[in-house]
């Protein structure tokens, strides 16, 4: 559950006005009786919470509004905020302080406030403070080597490009699909597919496919992008609502195809997930979730493994799409999946990270993640796991056999993607919006991969007029070039050294 409404919407600023007293006559003053008296509660605590995975510092702050009730302001540094008024209900029963929509169950005793947040499974223990921290900004991180090249492109680009063989294919939301060179930016060439393109696309030896928005399933030639097949996927009128300041489906993701012995399999925004011969572009079979499938799949042995927004994971036979197992999250799925070692690691809109068995779908641990959506697929490298995320604004490194967090890092904005990883250091993207009730500011960065410290960090301006710019897809490594695309439509090369 997160912290903070699940609309995801912007806090509402309240001023204060402290000098009408002054303009009341003293008897209309008096007449209203004696304020109430002060609730012991009232005022700043600071403390930790968490479980033996992870535990974080939190500062609570109960106010008395004008009317005489109780409110919490939060400021919980992991999740950037700040003071942030939480609009709910503060429940005093005797010494207990209760908190339903924050899953906050505390007991006061003199300075100290001990019990539950968020959730039973969190043990809270805070102490009476003067004061709470504020926000630190952004430090001058040094900007590192700068692109390459840039190449501008039309519309924008929420995807992550597919990276083969020296070239990026990427689709935008005018339309078209490009192919461009990683050593110079240069386009090769284009296919224009008719209405917008949001997955990822899948480049194999001689071949492209990658989902429109028009219901179609392409296969381009790759060398020359000249069609070869399209398949409905049956779709074409599913309405997206991408991110706004006031409307929160934020359905901006597309399914990435994916391959195994000549089938090719890919989600539907209908719910439904297809199987199809790569040769002839027919179908093999259909299988149909509560849910749009927004996102990539995963193979195992005979399994296809992959998550909808009916807040399943599900596990299918690849040759005949029968359901071998399913799991429910408790919240949207719009990531994709990871198997490593047995499990199957997928994240939800739930705020958790989850581990799965991949032979049964049984759940062997969840990490929490502080209220954000995890939409960010994990990897793992040398036995670490690491992860984008959303509103944490962190790149993460976790321990896979128990979920347990070696380390945060704080990269400014939304980190919807991957981190890319070579050798000692790893690349992460960031998003940055405006209004919104967090402070996210767009940028890319590299990172020690053992540590998690900010080694460069090259900002991206804000876009006047746009809700969100920056990077919402993953950095793909290519020789020595970091390929990332831009929400204003443009790829750069950065490079790796």
């Amino acid at each position: 559950m997160q912290p903070l409404p699940s609309s995801r919407r912007p806090a509402v600023r309240r001023a204060r006005v402290f000098s009408w007293l002054a303009l009341i006559p003293l008897a209309s003053v008096l007449a209203q009786g004696p304020a109430p008296a002060p609730d012991p509660l009232e005022g700043k605590w600071w403390g930790t919470t968490g479980s033996v995975r992870e535990r974080v510092e939190v500062g609570l702050d109960f106010r008395r509004d004008a009317a005489g009730k109780l409110q919490l302001y939060l400021t919980q540094p992991i999740s950037s905020y700040f003071a942030v008024p939480t609009e709910m209900e503060v429940k005093r029963e005797g010494d207990r302080v209760l908190v339903d929509g924050l899953h906050l169950a505390l007991s006061l005793k003199g300075d100290q406030l001990e019990g539950n947040y968020p959730g039973p499974n969190s043990s809270a223990s805070f102490t009476r403070v003067e004061s709470l921290p504020g926000d630190p900004g952004v430090p001058d991180f040094p900007k590192g080597p700068g692109p390459r090249w840039q190449t501008r492109l039309q519309g924008q680009i929420w995807a992550t490009p597919a990276v083969r063989d020296g070239i990026a294919y990427v689709g935008t939301t005018g339309g078209v699909m490009n192919a461009v060179q990683v050593s110079d930016g240069q386009l090769a060439w284009t296919f224009t597919a008719g209405r917008p393109l949001f997955g990822e696309a899948l480049a194999t030896e001689d071949a492209l496919y990658f989902v429109c928005d028009n219901g179609i399933l392409f296969k381009l030639d790759r060398a020359t992008g000249k069609e070869r097949w399209r398949y409905e996927l049956g779709d074409g009128q599913v309405p997206r609502v991408l991110p706004h300041p006031a409307v929160f489906e934020w359905d901006w993701q597309g399914p990435k195809p994916v391959m195994a012995e000549g089938v090719v399999f890919v989600g539907s925004g209908d719910g439904s997930f297809h199987a199809v011969d790569a040769a002839t572009g027919e179908r093999r079979w259909r299988f149909a979730t509560g849910g749009k499938v927004r996102n990539g799949a995963v193979i195992d042995d005979s399994r296809v493994i992959f998550g909808s927004k009916d807040h399943f994971v599900y596990a299918l036979d690849r040759k005949t799409g029968k359901e071998l197992w399913k799991h429910e999250t408790e919240a949207p799925i719009d990531g994709a999946p990871l198997v490593w070692g047995g499990k199957v690691l997928i994240g939800n809109r739930g705020g958790g990270l989850y581990a799965l068995s991949a032979e049964t779908g049984e759940r062997l641990w969840r990490t929490f993640f502080w209220g954000s959506w995890v939409e960010s697929t994990p990897v793992v490298a040398g036995g670490v796991l690491y992860i984008g995320s959303s509103d944490l604004r962190r790149v993460s490194a976790l321990d896979p056999a128990d979920g347990r967090v070696l380390w945060r890092t704080d990269v400014y904005g939304w980190t919807f993607g991957t981190p890319a990883i070579v050798g000692d250091r790893m690349f992460a993207g960031a998003a940055g919006g405006s209004p919104y009730f967090i402070r996210h500011v767009a940028g890319f960065a590299a990172l020690e991969r053992q540590t998690g410290r900010i080694l460069w960090r090259w900002p991206m301006p804000e876009v006047p007029g746009a809700h969100e710019w920056g990077i919402t897809g993953s950095p793909v490594i290519s020789g020595d070039t970091v390929v990332v695309a831009t929400l204003e439509g443009g790829l750069m090369g950065f490079p790796v050294g």
